[in-house]
């Protein structure tokens, strides 16, 4: 089973950019996007064989999340349950036979870190959903998580130490997270891999640079460890400034 992670940003810009020929080629049986930047009745995908489901936010022209899988799940789900995370269409989840896959839009800390505080009750309560999910069937989460882990996931690691995306707190919460039962699938196969990332700064050529960041991750319950089959990142896709990142699970 292969799965695909891209935060699009901004699906109607993404589309006009090669969006569905990137679709259709990877032929993927889960396809999970972030900040689709919509309202509902804003795009019409046509996309056959594939059933679509929507999370937006309440406000316009932000953050949003979607997921296309051409197995019908058992049931879909929006949201984590806690009214003050739910209003921005950052989570779905999709409960199939054997598994959950979610998909998830991690909020940002924001400039001079505006947002940490709730960003780190967000990971609290993620996790705790997660953890729960997981007391029923494994999970498989992806999506835009807003944190490089290690200083290996990031190009300029010692200038971006305070930075949104690579502060302390945030790095930790990810490391708890693995810690609690959760593998990072690309580092599972690549430990030392270095210079692979997903996401680059339009500005200064980062991404002619290679000046770049990992952040999106396909995170499974440890328990699927013996099924993992592959994990990349697909660098060479444009259409976005992150780029569509894959998991092969049997």
């Amino acid at each position: 089973m292969k799965l695909i992670s891209w935060n699009v940003n901004g699906l109607r810009a993404c589309v006009e950019k090669g969006f569905l020929d990137f679709f259709k080629e990877v032929d993927a049986d889960i396809f999970c996007i972030q900040e689709s930047k919509l309202q509902e009745g804003q795009i019409e995908l046509d996309i056959p064989g594939y059933h679509q489901y929507w999370n937006y936010a309440q406000k316009k022209g932000y953050s949003g999340t979607a997921l296309f899988t051409k197995e019908e799940p058992i049931a879909v789900t929006y949201g984590i349950g806690v009214d003050k995370h739910d209003t921005e269409g950052r989570v779905i989840t999709a409960e199939y036979p054997d598994f959950y896959v979610v998909t998830v839009y991690t909020p940002n800390s924001q400039r001079e870190l505006a947002r940490l505080d709730y960003r780190m009750e967000w990971e609290a309560d993620f996790l705790a959903y997660l953890k729960k999910l997981e007391e029923n069937k494994p999970v498989i989460f992806c999506g835009d998580l807003n944190v490089a882990h290690k200083e290996i996931d990031l190009k300029n690691p010692k200038s971006n130490r305070k930075n949104a995306g690579f502060t302390d707190e945030e790095r930790a919460c990810f490391s708890t997270l693995l810690e609690s039962g959760f593998t990072d699938t690309f580092r599972h196969f690549y430990p030392d891999l270095e210079g692979v990332y997903s996401w680059w700064s339009y500005m200064f050529k980062a991404r002619e640079k290679n000046a770049g960041w990992r952040i999106d991750y396909f995170v499974t319950s440890e328990c699927l460890n013996d099924r993992l089959v592959s994990a990349s990142i697909h660098t060479n896709i444009l259409g976005s400034d992150h780029c569509p990142v894959e998991l092969t699970i049997n």
